[in-house]
């Protein structure tokens, strides 16, 4: 049998379970594109850019049982996908990147497209391979996948030289791909000192992760066992359901609603599960240091690096958190906290901050508590929410609440604008009975809106929500707070409804806080004609998130004291003067 490096490369992709590739095909992937458009299990995705096909790579990760793949062409294919490579990488999504590669047998320098792609995928993936021979290519694209979900997953690079694709060679049988088996094996002896922990514990607390969304019955299951109140990072939202009533609030510290920061003023024990105590969790490490801390996670590299632990443990959250219930439940734990009691606190304290957000309706404007609370009733129970980076975010992770794990995903601590809506046509994509919603800010859509012709293309039902003020809103809030000015923050005036007419998509304004209910349902309405529906949001800005007013308290505290002096008197100044 003779076949091509291009059909060895697709053989295994679709042994694997790759379902669809994202990238735009070039002179050094002609041949791979060719043996994918044969494929009955694989379908390639044209792409408007790279960097949108690995923000759909990434997506596709996080919302699907199968791996983001992307295939591109070397050094130019390469830079732009570097973005969502990164994100990739920072947020621990597995994902994998197939490059093409210059002929390896031509000896001919300075050809096209001549780079060293290894060196600059090094220091953003888990591994690089640069394939050599024709009888590696199956093995060297099971050994990525298998590193890139192993441990934390992560994306991994391939470069396969077009010689390689082009030319045939005997092989006399294909390699299947079989699944290692991956060690589960938890410390007993550990988890023995957790569960006399939380037995000693008074008011024991949970902070959970990405690395816990697989995890959501067990962490649901251990935080009613021990009634402990559960805080969850940016991009673990969806790791607890939020309309849980041991719900607290996305961050832990001055940046996290009140009820989070009730919940950390009880705490004496912290259990953290598959996070990292990166900025955005911690709202720029505002955190003090959690109390007797236990810290979970399956990469023992992120213990102590910014808190001290009291017992770190290394392993998949699903697995130690049976481990440790099954402990307790041995033991026979009881407490006297009770859910109603602690839950009743929280709920309270999170009913009365959202009632902050839901003062009576504005004419010219979009408020957005009432934004969010008739978009929760329009959409359907399981829609999945698609975010960018940007203020929009944090309104998201505040005043809309999200029950079911993967059906949140966010930019996280890459925290690359231009995520959304290439995030979001993968997400359709991988999800087709399914809403899914995308909330971006006018600065982050104009990074990446044209990719909306692919989602047009496709036919894809997706609501895009572009909250517009006009500028970058988060970085202006934080310009004008202190310096009274915004510099190069301000976008302008953007005819959005251009870009919908260019892309082909649908389009709806919502001006005020009496359009919304009729708005949402127009737009919901010309979605289900098949394509997707830009929404213009003219979005109120003016009110500050818990994040902006927590961040700018907890840096500002940092400061020298002769240095806050300044700064302050700066503002001051500033805001009296001009």
């Amino acid at each position: 049998m003779k076949m091509n490096g291009a059909e060895l490369a697709v053989h295994a992709l679709e042994q694997i379970g790759v379902k669809r590739t994202f990238g735009i095909p070039g002179t050094h992937t002609t041949e791979l594109y060719d043996a994918l458009d044969i494929s009955k299990k694989i379908t390639p995705v044209l792409v408007t850019h790279e960097a949108g096909a690995s923000f759909m790579a990434d997506a596709t990760s996080r919302t699907s049982d199968s791996i983001g793949t992307v295939v591109i062409v070397p050094a130019a294919g390469l830079t732009h996908a570097m973005s969502g490579i990164g994100e990739a990488f920072l947020d621990g999504i597995p994902m994998l990147i197939i490059a093409g590669g210059t002929h390896t047998e031509s000896g001919k320098s300075y050809q096209l497209h001549q780079f060293d792609q290894m060196a600059l995928a090094k220091p953003i993936t888990k591994a690089q391979f640069h394939i050599e021979k024709r009888i590696d290519i199956i093995p060297t694209i099971y050994k990525a996948f298998d590193i890139a979900t192993s441990g934390e997953p992560g994306p991994v690079f391939i470069e396969l030289p077009i010689n390689l694709q082009l030319f045939s060679g005997n092989i006399s049988s294909l390699q299947d791909y079989s699944t290692p088996q991956k060690e589960r094996s938890v410390d007993s002896e550990k988890i023995k000192k957790i569960a006399e922990l939380i037995c000693k514990s008074k008011a024991p607390m949970l902070f959970v992760g990405w690395g816990a969304v697989d995890a959501s019955e067990s962490t649901v299951k251990l935080a009613e066992m021990i009634v402990a109140p559960v805080a969850t990072t940016l991009q673990g939202k969806s790791a607890f359901p939020n309309s849980h009533p041991l719900y607290t609030s996305v961050g832990v510290g001055a940046s996290s609603k009140p009820s989070g920061q009730w919940a950390l003023k009880q705490h004496d024990m912290m259990i953290a599960v598959g996070t990292r105590f990166g900025e955005i969790a911690t709202g720029s490490y505002g955190l003090e240091p959690p109390k007797n801390l236990v810290h979970i996670d399956i990469n023992h590299a992120v213990f102590d690096k910014n808190f001290k632990t009291t017992i770190a443990l290394e392993g998949d959250s699903t697995s130690v958190l049976s481990a440790l219930i099954d402990e307790l439940e041995k033991i026979g734990f009881s407490t006297d906290r009770s859910i109603e009691n602690i839950g009743g606190k929280l709920q309270k304290e999170n009913t009365k901050y959202f009632a902050k957000w839901m003062k009576e309706k504005k004419d010219d404007i979009v408020s957005p508590g009432h934004f969010f609370t008739a978009l929760k009733e329009k959409l359907d129970e399981d829609a999945r929410l698609v975010i960018d980076d940007g203020k929009h975010t944090f309104l998201a992770s505040e005043l809309f609440p999200v029950d079911i794990p993967r059906h949140f995903i966010s930019p996280t601590d890459f925290n690359c604008m231009g995520y959304c809506t290439p995030a979001a046509i993968a997400t359709q994509l991988a999800n087709p009975n399914q809403q899914v919603a995308a909330i971006v800010g006018d600065g982050a859509f104009l990074m990446t809106c044209m990719e909306i012709s692919t989602a047009v293309d496709h036919q894809l039902p997706i609501l895009y929500f572009v909250f517009n003020d006009g500028e970058l809103g988060q970085i202006s809030q934080f310009q004008k707070i202190p310096l009274n000015k915004k510099t190069c923050s301000v976008l302008g005036s953007i005819d959005f409804e251009g870009i919908a007419i260019a892309t082909g998509a649908g389009y709806v304004t919502i001006e005020n806080d009496n359009d919304i209910a009729q708005k949402l349902d127009d737009a919901i309405d010309l979605s289900k004609k098949g394509g997707p529906v830009i929404v213009n949001v003219v979005i109120d800005y003016s009110k500050k998130t818990m994040l902006t007013k927590g961040v700018v308290k907890v840096n500002l505290k940092r400061f020298p004291f002769n240095e806050k002096v300044k700064f302050l008197s700066r503002a001051l100044k500033r805001h009296t003067i001009g």
